[in-house]
């Protein structure tokens, strides 16, 4: 087989290759919430959101609602598949506030939402349904001109798919049941693979999650969404998949038992003097490598990790943001908060040690450029599997049943007003 052209091979045009959606063909759109009160990086201030709001007369109920046409204090919803939330209208009987769940709010940020389906326009219930232990999302990101930051993140908690860049991109299972049941691969893309690249080296090289893998580690952004080259090499499939699972590691943070990232002794941050109780603004100072916040003080801090982007955001300074407007109990965008929201209860500890997760995790990311632009330059000069190919195999297109949520009701799921839900 002829290899790709030198001006297509390797970058995310390459019209030859398959794009990320005809890989992994069934996608969720992101999370809509209707109102921001009920995410957070703070369970505490959830929990305080939901008691204001039960406890309010009628009238000031609706305003920190925050009415929408899908959702209002009397709206009656099925509940949360998995989830005991009320079905019944938020204005007649609230119930008690359900426990907060961990979250991936856009890229690297961990935070928490009140999973009741009475304060959520579009939770997904599809997404819930398939959330489990084996789970793992890949979330698109929206795409910035000039970005050079990665467009994909990979999580094993519930994603809402938030973009930094303001334009989200879809949400994608590796498997369509629970229990790592069914794929969300093209039906033959593993039989395929196995038999062109037989001789790959490595633990399982062909199980979903190798293909999780080497997504995570050969997806190049495109008009429209991510291509995905495949090489017709399998010494050049096992890199690729041996790298993205170290991304993937990264990614998950030490999720399923894996363990956390560290950077190597000498280079891990540390709090060099307390972080304040209300932090205003967050600084870099590269000579001493030092994040400095108030009169808070963490080094060192490599410039990569300060520097690291998606959509054209900073993530540290993004993260930060996000947490110093909830210390001081404002909106994300410094305004005062409205809705449910409740006052902000200072810099929580946690935050401190995330946040010192959050440097490791994106310098050691930024520490994988080299092997990613190595395993670029070898796609370059490899042949690859086309998207003609797997249209001559029956890969490609993925059939339309592959594109909607497998049936995975195995109990009944309690509808609007305690009804049983009919799925």
């Amino acid at each position: 087989m002829a290899a790709r052209s030198p001006a297509a091979a390797g970058t995310g045009e390459d019209a030859t290759a398959p794009s990320l959606d005809e890989l992994m063909p069934w996608s969720v759109p992101p999370m809509r919430t209707g109102r921001a009160w009920v995410t957070g990086p703070d369970s505490g201030a959830l929990r305080a959101r939901w008691e204001r709001l039960a406890a309010a007369a009628p009238a000031e109920q609706e305003r920190l609602f925050g009415p929408t046409r899908s959702r209002t204090p009397w709206t009656a919803v099925a509940a949360l598949p998995g989830r005991a939330g009320g079905t019944g209208a938020f204005a007649r009987a609230p119930g008690a506030c359900p426990d907060p769940v961990r979250i991936l709010h856009g890229p690297f940020d961990e935070q928490w939402l009140l999973p009741d389906h009475r304060l959520i326009d579009a939770a997904r219930p599809e997404l819930w349904r398939v959330a489990d232990g084996r789970q793992l999302l890949i979330v698109e990101h929206g795409r910035a001109p000039q970005d050079s930051g990665p467009a994909l993140s990979v999580t094993a908690l519930l994603a809402d798919g938030h973009s930094p860049a303001g334009r989200p991109g879809r949400i994608r299972p590796l498997y369509r049941r629970p229990g790592g049941v069914e794929p969300n691969l093209a039906p033959g893309l593993l039989g395929l693979l196995r038999d062109r690249l037989g001789g790959a080296a490595g633990e399982d090289p062909f199980a979903p999650e190798s293909v999780l893998a080497w997504v995570l580690a050969a997806a190049r952004p495109a008009a429209g969404g991510c291509r995905v080259p495949l090489p017709a090499d399998g010494a050049v499939w096992a890199a690729g998949v041996e790298l993205g699972r170290e991304l993937l590691r990264l990614h998950l943070r030490g999720a399923r038992g894996g363990e956390r990232p560290r950077l190597p002794g000498g280079r891990r941050p540390y709090v060099r003097a307390a972080l304040p109780d209300r932090p205003a603004a967050l600084e870099y100072h590269a000579e001493e490598e030092a994040l400095v916040i108030g009169g808070g003080r963490i080094s060192p801090v490599p410039a990569a990790a300060w520097e690291f982007t998606v959509g054209g955001v900073r993530m540290l300074e993004l993260w930060f943001g996000r947490r110093a407007a909830a210390a001081a109990g404002l909106g994300a965008d410094g305004a005062a908060a409205d809705g449910a929201a409740a006052g902000g209860r200072g810099w929580l500890r946690d935050w401190t040690s995330e946040l010192l997760d959050l440097i490791t995790v994106l310098a050691l990311l930024d520490a994988t450029a080299p092997r990613r632009a190595a395993l670029r330059s070898r796609l370059e000069r490899t042949p690859a599997i086309t998207r003609d190919e797997l249209r001559a195999a029956g890969v490609l297109p993925a059939p339309v049943a592959a594109r909607r949520p497998a049936s995975v009701l195995g109990h009944q799921e309690e509808g609007p007003d305690g009804q049983f839900a009919l799925l």
